[in-house]
């Protein structure tokens, strides 16, 4: 009986650890937004920062990154071509490839590049959701495809991750020394893995998964018919020795250790990305992008060539200032 009365208590707690509400977190204030013109394939789904250079990436696009000119108003993305040499083998079964091989015949973009990050050199890594691979591309030379020891791919699918299609990694961020990576898998589980290059050989320092997170929470209340919906990670930042994970359908920002991913401190979007002008007619969020500096975050979304309220189909980056009290701010 006792045994029985104490599943039933861990059944609940369990239930209402997956459904709880999180407490009101503090909203970030809108500086600016930017329309960007230029991308082919659109669905602009990272940002990154190398020098003075404001770098974004298409889902839809291969052979191709964009340099963002961002003198005016609306920003406009300059094509800068990549040779990019076959994909490697990652572990990834083959149901999985061969749906986004299928897929890729209809929408464009068979290595579905959904996050970019630079060190501090100027190299530039991106991220291919399709192929659980990390494409770099130096500041000059050819790109290549960084060598990841295959047990990543077999430790995050132990721990729930990379399951399902279209649900794969989905941002990814590297330290200024070029050494480290972390990458975010997207959902159902969502999670966050970290590798290191001691040689050429990118591997696990210790566990590569630092998180990895199942459950649902409710969609913020001023997004229209708000719901539950599954825990995500669109896109990953590091700034000042700590991950910022772009919390897409929470509509929020979260400060993590590098270290433990334990979440710290949060910050929303939803009021200013949520005013009736600037609403999307899509059931989900759509931020995609991330990019955090010392004075604030620059949000990317993709929209999937779907009109905002106020008619606005092109990929929109939105400015917001750092919250009061910095990133750094105390809990």
């Amino acid at each position: 009986m006792r045994s029985g009365f104490a599943l039933a208590i861990l059944l609940l707690s369990g239930l209402a650890a997956t459904m709880v509400v999180a407490a009101p977190v503090a909203e970030l204030k809108l500086l600016s937004e930017h329309p960007v013109e230029g991308m082919r394939g659109g669905n602009l789904s990272g940002l990154a920062l190398c020098g003075q250079e404001l770098w974004t990436v298409s889902d839809r696009d291969d052979e191709q990154i964009y340099r963002l000119d961002t003198r005016t108003d609306v920003w406009q993305a300059e094509t800068v071509k990549i040779d990019v040499p076959p994909v490697p083998e990652s572990g990834l079964p083959w149901g999985l490839r061969s749906r986004t091989k299928a897929v890729s015949f209809i929408r464009g973009g068979d290595l579905d590049f959904e996050g970019i990050s630079c060190d501090a050199a100027g190299n530039r890594y991106i991220v291919s959701e399709a192929h659980a691979a990390v494409l770099q591309v130096p500041a000059s030379g050819a790109s290549e495809w960084l060598k990841i020891a295959p047990g990543m791919v077999r430790e995050a699918r132990a721990s729930g991750m990379l399951l399902h299609f279209n649900a794969l990694f989905e941002g990814l961020a590297v330290n200024p020394e070029g050494n480290q990576i972390w990458l975010a898998a997207e959902r159902e589980r969502r999670g966050l893995i970290s590798i290191k290059r001691p040689q050429s050989l990118w591997d696990c320092d210790g566990p590569c998964v630092l998180l990895s997170e199942a459950g649902q929470e409710m969609q913020p209340a001023q997004f229209p018919g708000a719901k539950a919906v599954s825990k995500d990670f669109a896109d990953l930042a590091l700034f000042n020795g700590k991950l910022f994970t772009l919390e897409r359908n929470a509509f929020q920002i979260c400060r993590r250790d590098a270290v433990t991913a334990q979440v710290e401190l949060c910050w929303s979007f939803a009021d200013e990305t949520l005013t009736p002008s600037r609403r999307y007619a899509q059931a989900y969020g759509l931020a995609e992008a991330l990019l955090v500096d010392a004075d604030g975050a620059w949000v990317g979304i993709d929209n999937n060539f779907g009109a905002r309220a106020d008619g606005e189909k092109r990929p929109m980056v939105y400015r917001f200032s750092a919250p009061v009290g910095g990133w750094s701010a105390k809990p």
